[in-house]
């Protein structure tokens, strides 16, 4: 277990003239540009110094949770929990990133303490000879040692005093010089309840660490141990944490070339549907000329709109991906530099802060496409009394607006072919006009769903599919027709396909008298009578249904199914005719 903490630094004057202002986020203020002093820790993982804090403008919203707050801190963690009630919040909005910063209930110097950034800013002074440190006794003389047994930063004066007094007569002195190559500076974190006490304890219960007076006392009777032996375990967890963040970064950062990639092409199309637009328009006069720059002003209204979509949407990704890196880069460096204890004050705002990361939701692929064509042979109405021809389409089929339509739509038979017809419309309802759109239709058995049924699509490029399928056994079948992978209008809806047609076992003829070669005994389904005895039907005749029919069941259409249900032990003649 690491004893080595950092103290509150003072700082005078300007930082080192070796460093930029702004240059670094770990020793550097957004604000003030200057060296952090009293670096304090927001919600969303940027640090600020306490009195740039204090001099933003707070702002007051309703906080529903009562007095506990999301932002965890040193001082707020020593504060008891009131009951949950209506009141007002205090807060501030991260100059950073203008995230929303709810204050705790002690304000701005409730926020936990970036000792991380006090340890950077540290090493920071050190590389420029020590300019800007303090003595950290007298508070005002330059820095010339620094004490390694009390880690403490001290002036020649308090030095040579350091030596005189018995207790700190044989504590190691080290000139400022010799610390340049160090990692790590400071001094003890002293418990805020008990100012005289270490930081070395951590109460499992509370999640928090404690001194040893807040053991037996306020955390009488809770589980704790030291920090060195709990760290293994919390570390661990926010480790787990931040691989699952990383992905994200990677996932944004794809998200953004995407879209980056998707503009270039969108410009690279423009220009080329531009293009077109000029050298199909230079063999008119004024009225083609007018017509060109229609074209054009049209085409500059879609790139802007599809541009501005774009760039909303790369605005909400960068953002994003910012913070999701100022969630990793800090966590990385709090896990690499950050001591046992150091982890374990900061995890609570880390954790925090990576779940809420974790569940913003985002989309990955461009929210518009390129799909921008030029239409030459299009017609486009008369311009100054001249039929002029071009027009750009950036219609997108809706599958809310299609419409299916066809006598097999609900109907069919088994291994007879059904079909049926697709018209694709635009979100105005109006026909494509055009083809290409990529269609999938799915046939599948109520009762074997592991068991589709191939079909047919074909294109008949004016914006209309003909679709046709075969089922192999009669049955309930559900009908899925989809485009873009959504459903069209009226599906998905179900076909019963029936039994093959009946065929018919008599004849279509014209009469019976004639296709029996006049046989008495014959007679046909119609019910036609002959007079002088004859059963069957003749030519004009009472019950002759006037054209050709079958025998066996009286129908007149040719194509048709047999609804004979004479039996299958009538006797039939040779002439297929209903014997008596």
């Amino acid at each position: 277990m690491s004893e080595n903490r950092k103290p509150q630094l003072g700082f005078v004057g300007k930082p080192p003239g070796g460093t930029a202002p702004g240059n670094s986020g770990k020793t550097h203020c957004p604000l003030c540009m200057g060296l952090f002093k009293a670096p304090r820790l927001l919600p969303c993982l940027h640090t600020v110094c306490t009195t740039c804090l204090e001099q933003l403008e707070p702002f007051s919203v309703v906080d529903i949770r009562g007095g506990d707050s999301d932002t965890s801190s040193e001082g707020s963690i020593f504060q008891e929990l009131k009951p949950p009630s209506l009141q007002p919040q205090i807060g501030i909005l991260c100059p950073v990133c203008d995230a929303q910063v709810d204050l705790p209930m002690g304000g701005v110097k409730a926020l936990t303490i970036d000792h991380l950034a006090m340890n950077d800013v540290m090493l920071e002074s050190l590389r420029g000879e020590g300019q800007g440190l303090v003595c950290d006794l007298c508070s005002d003389r330059k820095v010339e040692k620094r004490c390694q047994t009390c880690k403490a930063n001290l002036c020649h004066f308090c030095c040579q005093a350091h030596r005189r007094q018995k207790k700190t007569t044989y504590h190691t002195m080290v000139d400022l010089k010799d610390l340049k190559g160090y990692s790590r500076l400071g001094k003890p974190i002293l418990c805020p309840a008990h100012p005289a006490e270490e930081l070395r304890l951590f109460c499992e219960l509370c999640d928090r660490p404690v001194c040893r007076d807040c053991v037996v006392g306020e955390h009488r009777g809770h589980p704790y141990d030291f920090t060195s032996n709990v760290i293994h375990k919390h570390g661990d967890s926010v480790r787990e944490l931040l691989r699952g963040t990383q992905p994200h970064v990677e996932a944004l950062e794809e998200a953004l070339a995407q879209i980056r990639g998707t503009n270039t092409a969108l410009q690279k199309r423009v220009e080329a549907v531009a293009a077109d637009v000029r050298t199909f328009s230079e063999g008119y006069i004024k009225a083609i000329e007018e017509h060109r720059d229609k074209l054009l002003k049209q085409l500059e209204d879609i790139r802007v709109q599809k541009e501005n979509s774009l760039q909303l949407q790369k605005a909400q990704l960068e953002q994003l991906l910012a913070d999701m890196r100022t969630g990793v880069e800090f966590t990385e460096h709090l896990l690499t530099s950050g001591s046992d204890l150091e982890i374990l004050i900061t995890k609570g705002v880390v954790v925090e802060r990576l779940t809420k990361l974790n569940k913003v939701e985002y989309s990955t692929h461009p929210g518009v496409n390129d799909k921008i064509c030029f239409s030459p042979q299009q017609k486009a109405g008369r311009c100054h009394g001249y039929e002029v021809y071009g027009a750009i389409n950036t219609k997108e089929v809706d599958p809310a607006k299609c419409v299916l339509q066809g006598e097999d739509l609900h109907r069919a038979r088994e291994k007879q072919t059904a079909s049926f017809t697709l018209l694709c419309k635009d979100s105005a309802g109006e026909s494509m006009g055009r083809g290409g759109d990529s269609v999938q239709v799915a046939v599948v058995p109520k009762d074997k769903k592991d068991s589709p049924v191939r079909t047919l699509v074909q294109d008949n490029k004016d914006g209309s599919y003909y679709i046709s399928y075969t089922p192999k056994e009669p049955g309930v079948y559900t009908v899925l027709v989809c485009i873009k992978e959504q459903h069209v209008q009226g599906s998905p809806f179900t076909v019963t396909v029936r039994k093959r047609h009946r065929p018919h076992p008599g004849v279509f003829h014209c009469c019976t008298f004639c296709s029996s070669g006049g046989q008495k005994t014959a007679r046909c389904a119609c019910g036609g009578t002959m007079p002088g005895g004859y059963l069957g039907c003749g030519h004009g005749h009472k019950g002759h249904p006037g054209r050709p029919h079958w025998s066996c069941c009286g129908k007149v259409t040719e194509k048709s199914e047999c609804t004979w249900t004479g039996g299958q032990s009538a006797p039939r003649s040779l002439l297929r005719t209903v014997a008596l």
